[in-house]
């Protein structure tokens, strides 16, 4: 919502996923009824720029502090999907989100995010 309030609808694109994580592969309970996690990445501007990222589920904490030095530096979509996933992580749905690789081919880590430099903006 409040991407959409300061890009403006038609330049904000979300990706979401929905599972239960790997941790619960082994337990004998119905999948339905396996803990969930929930991810969202949100993009805004014609390269994509990473602007928000939300988790819930296992690990949330530890997903969120090392992927918001990616976003304080500017990465894109691209950005994430040029990573390695790390199997078997929840991290590595970040970096695998669908649709993976078709994202315009631009890095937005071009601004170093020491000394309270500001973030970087989407282009609009």
């Amino acid at each position: 919502k409040q991407a959409i309030e300061k890009y403006g609808e038609d330049n904000v694109k979300v990706y979401r996923s929905k599972f239960a994580n790997l941790y619960y592969g082994p337990w004998q309970v119905e999948p339905d009824e396996k803990p969930k996690t929930a991810m969202k990445l949100i993009c805004a501007g014609e390269d994509e720029l990473v602007v928000g990222l939300h988790v819930i589920g296992m690990g949330a904490d530890e997903m969120l502090q090392g992927f918001g030095i990616a976003i304080k530096m500017g990465a894109t979509k691209a950005d994430f999907d040029s990573c390695i996933a790390l199997h078997p992580t929840a991290a590595e749905e970040f970096v695998t989100m669908f649709p993976w690789g078709l994202s315009k081919q631009v890095s937005g880590a071009k601004t170093s995010p020491l000394n309270g430099a500001p973030s970087p903006e989407p282009k609009v």
